[in-house]
């Protein structure tokens, strides 16, 4: 078999190159072509992860939902006993569902939880876009530092990062000392437990999963577009409305679906940063499991959270499945 290019190598990897093509292929590559079972494996490992830490846990809160509570340790009572060898008693509980629907604790919990995630999510949008087309239209070197600044955030715990708005936005904060300083204000203003604290955390917590897909698809776009409608009289405000901002629609949903569905469940912010007669259903989720020890309405909510959330999850699919093909 006549040798590459790669033969004219010197030393040790033009040695190992002629072996490599002069005996094939190791023997495992050619089991890998010849038969199935490797490829298989590969496939099997991702959905036995979900299977394990989606599936069976979300099957276990599935039946703690449909359980009643009781003052034992589990705090539910089992769905169902066997009376005999030949019969079982099931005790299903649909109160617990019910429960979600009657109550206004939890109907308002959920209603403020979609409205901070959406106005967050627009705010996002807003500072994002611009961001991201800066970036799409750097040079190369440039383009890697801005992503690396992007990403720097990640590289520390979330939790400090929350405690650092709490020093910047308390009465005593930074924040309100360099205004009293610089004479702007003469005493603190209260941006401390507000809805204004939670967008703020919000919004620079999940800045990033909004810019990184946006980034992705606008990178993706011909530019030359925008020159030729600019010779055709259209101008900046026209092109970007007809050309640019429609092809990147696909990117605007994923990044808006990746702000907005964690944001409904968020826990961390708003218990540090929000006021405490406005909970967000995350904080509801964990006071009924920790301090009211209500697990089967812990589990309804959880559910019910999970449902919710059921609809963007799928169209945030859809739009990601649409990019990988246009990608291809």
């Amino acid at each position: 078999m006549p040798l590459p290019s790669h033969r004219l190598l010197s030393g040790r990897l033009g040695l190992w190159w002629e072996i490599f093509y002069r005996f094939g292929p190791p023997r495992w590559t050619l089991y890998m072509r010849n038969n199935w079972a490797g490829k298989r494996l590969v496939i099997a490992l991702p959905y036995l992860w979900l299977v394990l830490f989606f599936l069976v846990p979300f099957i276990i809160v599935f039946k703690i939902s449909f359980s009643e509570v009781r003052l034992a340790m589990p705090p539910y009572a089992p769905l169902w006993e066997w009376i005999s060898e030949k019969a079982i008693d099931v005790h299903l509980n649909l109160g617990n569902y019910l429960y979600l629907v009657t109550d206004d604790l939890y109907i308002s919990s959920y209603l403020y939880s979609i409205k901070v995630a959406a106005i967050s999510t627009v705010f996002c949008l807003l500072i994002a876009y611009p961001m991201a087309y800066a970036i799409a239209r750097s040079s190369p070197a440039t383009r890697s530092l801005y992503l690396m600044l992007i990403i720097l955030p990640f590289w520390t715990s979330f939790l400090l990062r929350v405690y650092a708005w709490i020093g910047l936005l308390k009465s005593n904060g930074v924040i309100n000392n360099t205004l009293i300083a610089l004479g702007v204000i003469d005493e603190p203003i209260t941006m401390m437990q507000t809805d204004f604290a939670v967008f703020i955390g919000i919004v620079y917590s999940y800045l990033p999963f909004m810019i990184l897909p946006l980034y992705s698809n606008l990178e993706k776009h011909d530019f030359t577009l925008l020159e030729a409608a600019a010779d055709l009289g259209a101008g900046p405000i026209k092109s970007f409305l007809r050309i640019t901002l429609p092809l990147s629609m696909p990117g605007i949903i994923a990044g808006s679906l990746l702000v907005f569905i964690p944001a409904v469940g968020e826990y961390v912010i708003p218990s540090l940063l929000g006021s405490s007669d406005q909970l967000m259903i995350g904080r509801v989720l964990s006071d009924e499991f920790f301090a009211n020890r209500d697990w089967p309405v812990a589990g309804a909510v959880a559910i019910a959270m999970l449902i919710l959330l059921m609809v963007p999850i799928m169209v945030f699919q859809h739009f990601q499945s649409r990019e990988l093909a246009g990608a291809k």
